[in-house]
């Protein structure tokens, strides 16, 4: 493996601004995470190499060590890149929010990708300390805080339950999708997010919620932010 030179880890280092050095090509980092997509589609993450995402990135296996020291970083960084990691917005409707962020999952992992990268992936982490923690402080951690605050947003303008327990409607938000992609029994379906999000405000919703839900369907037409969402 090419070593990088120190011009070239300030340059891209997170956590060190860069001073000196070559600005980083930020068209080359999307090209390659884009040969990582695409790759994994195609052949999935078992057969996914450096070299195969260079040549597919019209680039070099050390341009590509460069950014991510191994083939589960730059994973990891291309789901991602494509998930996104502050995925849930704050427009006002708690129920819309929800399955606004919870969709970026369907998204993602509704076609092939899910069940060629991710059950493997996850195998990886159990046994790699070090890949969890990127993991989980690249993707996991962001993704789950901005679900978090969307949460107890609805908990400030009288949506949830004061007494909801957060953690566990956030596992419960996201489980349905991460189960079917890891064990493949049932489809990751376009309907998946609001239902799964409908099914959580059925038990964690104040009845506030309910009855402003309730009058927004009442002639059948959704109003608002309702009428995009269900």
């Amino acid at each position: 493996m090419a070593t990088p030179d120190p011009a070239d880890r300030a340059a891209h280092s997170p956590r060190v601004p860069a001073r000196t050095g070559r600005p980083r090509d930020t068209r080359l980092d999307e090209a390659i995470l884009e040969a990582t997509l695409a790759l994994l589609e195609e052949s999935g993450y078992p057969h996914l190499t450096m070299e195969g995402v260079a040549r597919r990135a019209g680039t070099t296996k050390p341009a590509i060590r460069r950014r991510w020291p191994s083939r589960q970083h730059l994973v990891i960084s291309a789901l991602a890149e494509t998930m996104g990691t502050a995925p849930t917005p704050d427009t006002g409707c708690t129920h819309c929010d929800l399955i606004l962020g919870i969709d970026t999952l369907s998204q993602t992992f509704g076609g092939s990708l899910g069940r060629r990268t991710l059950p493997a992936l996850v195998a990886e982490l159990a046994d790699d300390p070090e890949l969890d923690r990127v993991f989980t402080e690249t993707l996991f951690r962001p993704r789950r805080a901005t679900t978090e605050a969307a949460l107890r947003r609805g908990i400030e303008r009288g949506d949830i339950r004061a007494d909801a327990d957060i953690d566990l409607l956030l596992d419960m938000l996201g489980a349905t999708t991460y189960h079917r992609v890891l064990f493949g029994h049932l489809p990751v379906s376009d309907t998946l997010a609001h239902d799964v999000v409908m099914a959580v405000m059925e038990g964690a919703a104040t009845p506030r919620w309910r009855g402003h839900y309730q009058q927004q369907h009442a002639d059948g037409q959704p109003r608002g932010h309702a009428a995009r969402t269900g």
